[in-house]
């Protein structure tokens, strides 16, 4: 009577992992094609706009820097950088990563055309 308990305990484990795999991997997988970052929560965010920080100190490509933050959300890169610098500060980022994310705002502003009709 044992034997036979643990039998169809182990039969009934193993058709639920098959059954479980067979469902989420085969008849109804998970899509990730429209997920976007932004759609991420915003501490995520400031951890991809450091990302984003990291790669320019490494290469210093400012134009990809602009298109990489593009893909983050409708405001205005520097905009972003500048609010993932209040954010990193409010969580508690270590210096070295606060001075990445300065150091691509301050590049940001120096590449920023100055408008027409004003005093530089």
């Amino acid at each position: 009577m044992r034997k036979t308990r643990y039998l169809w305990f182990g039969l009934s484990i193993l058709l639920g992992t098959a059954a479980g795999l067979v469902l989420g991997w085969l008849l109804r997988p998970m899509s990730y094609a429209s997920l976007n970052p932004s759609s991420l929560r915003t501490d995520y965010q400031t951890d991809y706009v450091l990302m984003v920080a990291e790669v320019f100190q490494s290469d210093g490509n400012l134009s990809q820097a602009f298109y990489s933050l593009g893909q983050l959300s409708e405001e205005a890169p520097l905009r972003q950088v500048q609010q993932a610098i209040l954010k990193a500060r409010e969580i508690g980022y270590i210096s070295s990563d606060l001075d990445l994310l300065i150091s691509l705002s301050q590049a940001m502003l120096a590449a920023a055309p100055i408008p027409t009709g004003t005093v530089p």
